[in-house]
């Protein structure tokens, strides 16, 4: 997109007061769920999402139409939906955007999607270090049942659907959909074996799905404009509006909305600021802590969609872009990486379990000069130990930034393993600069 300050911000819009219900509602809110109540079938619902092309904004990036479809018919027994608000991912720091300044967007699409699935109860799963926008949430729930939005016979329809808030307790892991539904029914958050699937058998064994914040707050729009007008926007495989955070050695630290697909490169040099003090790029962490990093000699024409990203050898996470200058010490940054997945590791799984306590001893050795060069190798066989043999894919989080860090900036490793001290090689510049 080239004339990128000419969007219109559509989650996030220039609104102030929004958390009020009745400022949301003169701006056109509630008005896509009065539609889908009183003209739509959920399959219909189901099939105009299908037809956006909306892809979850929680790091996998799957089609959300698709997803809903998975559900089993109704049976008269509960079914429910599950709002991941847990954001934990390093360098993420976007859905709480929402919570504090559209949270009816939220709630909004939510009620949608449960109607779609026919989910009979939501549970929106939030952190519980956000107590304010938790605060913000609750007062939004209760505006919104007390305009009838919420509960027995919504808006005088044969439909009802219940809403709660559940507050977490800090761990990483429950932001995996398993662990999540396990601490939801008050559990150790254990990440489930699958199959079977949360849509098969989820919350107390009924069938659930489970969608991140940002994704659920696209739907009201995909329902107010068409699936036509939404899959026109940003990326023709990856489309919509996203949500950047960007942070690190920029000028302009921030959540910037912008449709997908935008460069990398107009993201860092013009949206941010381009890098502080004037230095060069060193490193891009595209989107999160666990996707590979990129270095600045391969961001030239890569965009923020998941196919021009995994061209690069990375993924779209959930788009929060880590960006290092030229004075960045790649060791120590994979240290504190490598510590933060083994600190969150919930110890199920051997392979992750001790895994990631291999790789921070390593690292550890290596950042202080007393690392061999056969540490590499090393811990690139401890990674492929880790990759692919666990429940979840927290090893998986784990093991890529270690082996794509390594492999992509090897010669400052191997400098700190002949022992010499810090000494950062000169970067390759982007080609922007």
């Amino acid at each position: 997109m080239t004339n990128w300050k000419a969007y219109r911000p559509l989650l996030l819009p220039p609104i102030r007061g929004l958390d009020r219900i009745e400022v949301y509602e003169q701006h056109g809110g509630y008005e896509a769920l009065r539609r889908v109540l009183a003209e739509w079938t959920p399959a219909r619902v189901i099939e105009e999402v299908k037809a956006s092309g909306l892809r979850g904004r929680g790091g996998a990036g799957f089609s959300t139409g698709l997803k809903w479809s998975f559900m089993p018919p109704p049976d008269g027994r509960p079914r429910y939906l599950c709002v991941n608000g847990d954001e934990s991912e390093p360098g993420t720091f976007k859905d709480r955007q929402i919570l504090e300044f559209n949270p009816h967007l939220l709630i909004e699409g939510a009620l949608i999607a449960a109607y779609a699935i026919q989910a009979t109860a939501i549970y929106l799963y939030i952190r519980g270090e956000y107590a304010d926008w938790i605060d913000r949430v609750e007062v939004a729930l209760l505006q919104a049942r007390e305009r009838g939005y919420i509960g027995e016979r919504v808006l005088g329809t044969d439909w009802s659907i219940a809403f709660y808030v559940h507050r977490g307790a800090g761990a990483y892991i429950c932001g995996e959909e398993s662990a999540l539904m396990e601490s939801i029914e008050g559990k150790r958050a254990y990440p489930r074996q699958k199959p079977p699937f949360p849509a098969q058998r989820g919350l107390w064994g009924r069938p659930t799905t489970i969608n991140n914040v940002e994704t659920l707050a696209n739907v009201p729009l995909i329902i107010r404009h068409g699936a036509e007008w939404y899959n026109q926007i940003g990326a023709p495989k990856h489309p919509g509006p996203i949500l950047y955070g960007i942070s690190g050695h920029v000028n302009r630290p921030g959540v910037y909305e912008l449709p997908s697909g935008m460069p990398i490169e107009t993201l860092i040099y013009e949206v941010a600021g381009g890098i502080r003090g004037g230095k060069r790029l060193k490193a891009v962490i595209p989107g999160g802590s666990s996707t590979p990093p990129l270095r600045a000699d391969q961001i030239a024409g890569v965009t923020m969609d998941a196919e021009s990203l995994r061209a690069a050898g990375s993924m779209m996470g959930t788009a929060g872009m880590v960006v290092l200058d030229e004075d960045t010490d790649m060791v120590r940054v994979l240290v504190r990486i490598a510590e933060f997945y083994h600190h969150e590791s919930c110890g199920q799984c051997t392979p992750c379990r001790e895994g990631t306590g291999w790789l921070v001893k390593i690292l550890r050795r290596i950042e202080r000069g007393e690392g061999k060069p056969a540490d590499l190798e090393l811990l690139l066989e401890i990674c492929n130990q880790m990759e692919g043999r666990t429940v979840c894919a927290l090893a998986d989080a784990a093991a890529w930034p270690v082996r794509h860090t390594i492999q992509r900036f090897r010669e400052e490793f191997e400098a700190r393993c002949r022992g010499s001290l810090f000494s950062v090689p000169e970067p390759i510049p982007s080609t922007s600069q």
